[in-house]
């Protein structure tokens, strides 16, 4: 018989199975949930302001002479309790008719209030006359100046017509320069990777919080992961010049321009009120800022002795105010702080 002591059952400690937890994969699943969660609020947050546009347009006359038109649309953003709508200029322009689609389901006819082709912006009413307010779900607007790349950027809209769609990405790059349907420059354009398709035209391009930073405009075809959206800053601007005169008479300069930093020394040196200027890229030919002596390179930072933090503010200053004035314009080239003098001219289409 062995002479090792007889040890209980109950006694025997089981060995404990474990299993090993990869901190990594829990931390990874806890920013994807996160990240779902911001991309849901957002969405549920903006959606119910989003409508659909249905526009027909004259599309000439047949061989019979009849006439003919041609139907298109795009998508919008309610921005006002009484039924205002923010879209493409692109979307509605010549529009013979307009029919708005609600989130819910309602349909109502609209009107053309202001088209800025410039800008590529519009502004439209739904005629609602027998619905409330309080029905009208309302998008909330943010601030395009505050926006960093990288940041979580969603687009809304109705790509080939499937309705509320939503796409998710980030902010590619600030400052962008986009030309527009009708040829001209858009400055200080958004560029971002959350997908767009024709029917996203006109609808919003929400930040996390679920305000809107950007109006969806065009995508590069062939392209993946290059999409545009006017920031809101100068849809506020241009929307609110087209309510008050159903256009905008602007002047300009005559320049290519994207805002940047300035740098801190020169902050400093000039005890200047803002971070930012706007950089010239390019002057064109027989403009008025190549009569003014403006060089590409030289960094706007006031007009008319007012802040130019960015390319919104350089459009804001330039209005019909300033037609045909002998105007100051502030710059910084390399080191150096310039005063010239501009003389207006109104931008002509």
């Amino acid at each position: 018989m062995s002479d090792q002591p007889f040890l209980p059952i109950s006694s025997i400690e089981a060995p404990q199975s474990t299993v090993a937890v990869n901190p990594a994969t829990a931390s990874d699943t806890s920013l994807l949930d996160a990240y779902s969660r911001a991309v849901v609020s957002a969405a549920e947050k903006v959606s119910p302001s989003v409508v659909k546009i249905d526009v027909a347009q004259n599309a000439g006359r047949s061989r019979s002479g009849e006439p003919r038109e041609r139907q298109g649309g795009g998508s919008g953003f309610i921005f006002t309790p009484d039924g205002l709508v923010l879209t493409n200029s692109h979307v509605v322009h010549g529009a013979k008719r307009i029919e708005v689609s609600l989130a819910d389901g309602r349909r109502f006819p609209a009107t053309t209030l202001g088209d800025d082709p410039s800008t590529d912006l519009a502004v439209i009413r739904i005629d609602a006359a027998n619905t409330s307010a309080a029905s009208l779900a309302v998008a909330e607007l943010g601030d395009s100046q505050k926006l960093r790349v990288g940041q979580l950027a969603i687009a809304i809209g109705n790509p080939y017509g499937f309705q509320y769609t939503v796409t998710a990405g980030v902010i590619s790059a600030l400052g962008r320069s986009l030309r527009s349907y009708s040829g001209r420059m858009i400055d200080d354009v958004i560029q971002t990777d959350a997908s767009l398709n024709p029917g996203n035209s006109g609808g919003p391009l929400v930040a996390s919080d679920g305000r809107v930073i950007g109006v969806n405009t065009a995508m590069i075809q062939m392209a993946q992961g290059l999409c545009f959206a006017i920031g809101i800053n100068t849809a506020k601007f241009v929307a609110s010049r087209l309510l008050r005169d159903g256009r905008i008479r602007r002047s300009y300069i005559g320049v290519e321009a994207q805002t940047v930093p300035i740098h801190r020394r020169l902050v400093r040196f000039y005890d200047l009120s803002q971070e930012n200027g706007v950089v010239v890229l390019a002057v064109t030919d027989g403009s008025p800022a190549r009569k003014a002596g403006l060089r590409a390179g030289d960094m706007i930072i006031a007009l008319d002795h007012k802040p130019v933090a960015g390319v919104d503010d350089l459009h804001r200053l330039l209005t019909d105010a300033r037609l045909g004035t002998l105007t100051p314009l502030t710059v910084l080239r390399s080191i150096d702080k310039l005063e010239l003098k501009v003389l207006l001219e109104e931008l002509r289409d």
